[in-house]
């Protein structure tokens, strides 16, 4: 008896599409909320089978997902066309070649990222930017889906395989005490191992916070938050009024209020400030960088300035 023999089909580039953003999202349910066009599950499912009776291979395991070997070399096949489409049209359109799209923590987006737009603009006066808001984890995790091209952070891990890193600038940390405190130290603030003085902080998860805190473990101090706030600048307000003290950075961008001053807190980690980019750097991110790094060697004699001001102040 003759073997009926098997017809495949080539690969439909719909098809392709769809089992790019499940891969990249990792699962189907997570794609349909990122496919940047009207698509249901049931219809994603669906496609995505024929494929894979198309190709006569399993592309992934659903629960818990994970890609087949398979599936991995698919992925990494079509996957160099996809993430670039949006890129490419862009480019072909006009225009839009000048924009960069950065991540970086509210503090740097707030106080550092007018200077550095500036900069840059001096030599692409069309230079388009668009802002994400976080910190390293999520930024990191936007550079690998390509959703930025470079986040300035604070490092509090080494990045993942896959991103490069450059280091710019350590900030001291400070705490902000109302000018009339009679506290002038750490000494004067540590003479126990658990102070009773109210302390004003930012949210635990925020990485200033993290630091600080394992600046106290290293001094076997307990202190806990009495309040809780969401910027150094309601906490230094705070502060001056008497509310207790206000953990801070050595910052020149801002001046102190009249009502407070800090005081300096030796041996503490200080804040590690670097960019992050995939890939090489060339046009207009290389230019962005550069600004960056342009503002971060105003910055430095600026900070060992301002550290030394308050180090004669305490």
């Amino acid at each position: 008896m003759l073997r009926r023999r098997r017809i495949f089909l080539p690969m439909n580039i719909h098809h392709l599409e769809l089992f790019y953003y499940v891969a990249k999202h990792e699962g189907i349910s997570n794609a349909v909320r990122k496919i940047p066009y009207g698509i249901q599950q049931p219809a994603v499912s669906a496609q995505i089978a024929l494929l894979e009776e198309s190709l006569d291979a399993t592309l992934f395991h659903r629960r818990p997902f994970k890609l087949t070997e398979t599936g991995q070399a698919l992925y990494e096949f079509i996957e160099p066309f996809f993430s670039k489409l949006k890129k490419t049209a862009d480019d072909l359109r006009g225009g839009e070649s000048q924009r960069v799209r950065v991540g970086a923590s509210h503090i740097i987006l707030s106080e550092h990222m007018p200077v550095i737009m500036e900069k840059v603009r001096e030599d692409r006066p069309d230079l388009r930017v668009s802002l994400l808001p976080g910190h390293q984890p999520t930024l990191e995790t936007a550079l690998l889906a390509r959703e930025i091209d470079v986040a300035v952070t604070v490092l509090e891990r080494e990045p993942p395989t896959g991103i490069e890193a450059r280091s710019l600038l350590e900030i001291p940390l400070v705490l902000v005490a109302r000018r009339s405190s009679k506290i002038r130290s750490l000494d004067d603030l540590f003479e126990t191992q658990k102070t009773t003085e109210p302390l004003i902080c930012l949210p635990a998860d925020e990485p200033v916070t993290k630091i600080f805190r394992t600046g106290l473990a290293n001094a076997g101090v307990d202190w806990h938050t009495t309040l809780e706030v969401n910027s150094f600048d309601l906490a230094e307000k705070l502060a001056a009024k008497g509310f207790g003290f206000g953990i801070g950075v050595v910052s020149p961008s801002s001046k102190r209020g009249p009502g407070v001053r800090a005081i300096p807190l030796p041996g503490f980690p200080t804040l590690k400030i670097g960019v992050l980019w995939q890939g090489k750097l060339e046009g207009l991110l290389k230019k962005f960088v550069e600004g960056i790094e342009w503002h971060v060697g105003n910055l430095k004699q600026m900070l060992a300035d301002e550290a030394q001001s308050i180090g004669k102040s305490g």
